[in-house]
């Protein structure tokens, strides 16, 4: 139930991140290979990218497909960025599709994004949603995701590591409500994802690094994450680590 992608690396046109690949976010809103859950990713997506000079990431965000944006879709073609976090999303039911439920979330210099869905939202909101991290209108939002991305926040604020507290909360969130908890962040330096209940692939080479729900092409440099595994990468290349082994 979505698929998500993030980039760290050479400038890159947000339109060759998110368009160009044969096979691509947009081709995945529609035509996902690997998706296991759902098969139509049209209820919203998101873009966030970071820019030279700015503290925090820029975000893009729209309630419709991906493929029925046009607009963003040219504009893409002219915005540059070395570090991008995107999705497209499948609502899980019982959920909104407003603009608000779409990801990435953002807060502080981070950008995240949750590919999965809980089985017992109101025990995982219970919890890991409270306190609400001051300021971070996201962690409000009513979707499955927000409470996982309140933790985040709080234990990013805290000091953890970008890695180590999606890893925490990915083990958290399953040991109070079975689900997905596919978890993945940026900071503009690093990156970090969780393979933890749906599918999770890694590419470093060609400038860059790149985590994907599936793979953007059939470049056989693709890696699958196994599960229960944290990725974390920097521009010198990614690093996979047990979820359980990460303090």
């Amino acid at each position: 139930m979505c698929r998500h992608l993030a980039y760290l690396g050479a400038p890159r046109t947000l339109h060759d991140l998110v368009y160009a690949s044969p096979a691509s976010l947009l081709t995945q809103s529609y035509a996902p290979r690997e998706q296991r859950h759902g098969t139509v990713n049209a209820d919203g997506f998101g873009v966030g990218w970071y820019v030279p000079g700015r503290t925090g990431p820029l975000r893009y965000r729209r309630a419709m497909p991906i493929w029925a944006d046009a607009s963003f879709a040219d504009a893409a073609q002219a915005l540059t960025t070395t570090c991008l976090v995107a999705a497209v999303r499948d609502a899980t039911p019982g959920f909104g599709t407003d603009e608000s439920c779409a990801q990435p979330f953002r807060a502080d210099s981070r950008l995240f994004s949750h590919n999965g869905a809980a089985a017992d939202h109101e025990e995982l909101a219970a919890r890991l949603g409270h306190p609400l991290p001051r300021g971070v209108l996201d962690a409000r939002t009513p979707v499955d995701s927000a409470p996982l991305f309140a933790a985040a926040v709080r234990l990013w604020r805290a000091g953890e590591e970008l890695g180590a507290a999606l890893a925490r909360v990915a083990r958290e969130a399953r040991a109070c409500s079975a689900g997905r908890y596919n978890l993945l962040a940026a900071d503009g330096r690093r990156l970090a994802a969780t393979a933890a209940g749906d599918t999770l692939y890694v590419r470093h080479g060609c400038g860059g690094v790149w985590l994907a729900s599936e793979p953007l092409d059939d470049d056989p440099a693709w890696r699958r994450v196994p599960d229960r595994t944290l990725v974390t990468a920097d521009r010198d290349g990614y690093r996979l680590t047990g979820i359980s082994a990460v303090d």
